[in-house]
């Protein structure tokens, strides 16, 4: 892989407040989780938020933003009651908590019906299908999603895109170029393979042609399990191409390295992030989640 742009330095300055942009939690009561079925043994059983609620503050985590792990309408009503439990939690150092849900979105009119029912739009900011698990490979190119991503642009709503294929890259382009008013998050940086080089430089590729839709951001997150973990000069490279005001960090607890464990996986990435200039750290940190990540009829921020 070609080397990295360099990424602007600084010396360390004091620890901003931190959004936690993709946080998982998940009740097996709640949804099935198929996919837990392949996973790790620790992951499969249900992971609730005083699990994490510790560590988070141990980094500075003010605000967190959970993350569907179904493509379910009961574990999206899971996350937003845990949403609004957390928030009314006292003296829990966390202060708000945001949802990225589930909505059907190959049915359109549905959708449509969802944004409407201020029960289904609670604490909901943004929308994800788990695509790399859905039986159509091409469920982002469908018409009737189409009209549905509409829907979502229009209710300042933003797409999250999972990675898991290659060919996630190429849709988060054509899903951008075609909805130039729907914001689309890429997850986790599109997964970089980190450590092999042929393949990190067809990665570097896709991810200069995402970056060059400006209405795409991108999540720095979840790198520690991308390869062989080795991120800082692919969070160096995401800084160089999107800059800080379309990057958010991410722990995607509880999958890390060491799987439930904050400190192995999310405490170095923030550790390396913080070590950039400290404009660029407020960005990542706070800024472009506060901008991106809005409840319906909330004003934007610049934080």
């Amino acid at each position: 892989m070609p080397s990295a742009p360099r990424a602007r330095r600084a010396p360390t300055v004091a620890a901003e407040p931190v959004t936690d942009a993709h946080l998982h939690l998940w009740d097996l009561a709640e949804s099935p989780y198929a996919w837990l079925a392949g996973a790790p043994t620790p992951l499969r059983r249900t992971v609730g938020i005083d699990e994490v609620r510790g560590p988070l503050g141990e980094l500075g985590v003010t605000r967190v933003v959970l993350v569907q792990a179904d493509d379910t309408a009961e574990d999206t009503a899971h996350l937003q009651r845990t949403a609004r439990a957390i928030e009314g939690g006292a003296g829990a150092g966390i202060m708000r908590a945001d949802v990225v849900g589930w909505l059907p979105l190959t049915d359109p009119d549905a959708v449509r019906a969802a944004l409407a029912d201020p029960q289904r739009t609670d604490h909901l900011v943004g929308v994800r299908h788990l695509v790399h698990d859905d039986p159509d490979p091409g469920l982002l190119d469908r018409p009737e999603v189409a009209r549905s991503l509409d829907l979502l642009a229009e209710a300042g709503l933003p797409l999250d895109v999972p990675d898991a294929f290659e060919r996630h890259m190429e849709q988060v382009v054509r899903v951008a170029r075609r909805h130039p008013g729907l914001t689309v998050v890429l997850d986790h940086l599109g997964k970089p393979p980190l450590g092999d080089d042929e393949a990190m430089a067809r990665w570097r590729a896709q991810l200069e042609a995402i970056a060059a839709c400006p209405n795409v951001v991108a999540k720095v997150s979840g790198l520690a399990t991308s390869g062989n973990g080795d991120f800082a000069a692919a969070a160096d490279l995401a800084l160089a191409l999107f800059g800080p005001e379309r990057l958010m960090i991410g722990s995607d607890w509880p999958i890390a390295p060491q799987h439930l464990d904050l400190g192995s996986g999310f405490a170095p990435l923030l550790a390396h992030v913080r070590s950039w200039a400290q404009a660029d750290v407020r960005a990542l940190t706070q800024g472009t989640a506060a901008r991106v990540y809005r409840r319906l009829g909330e004003a934007s921020s610049t934080a």
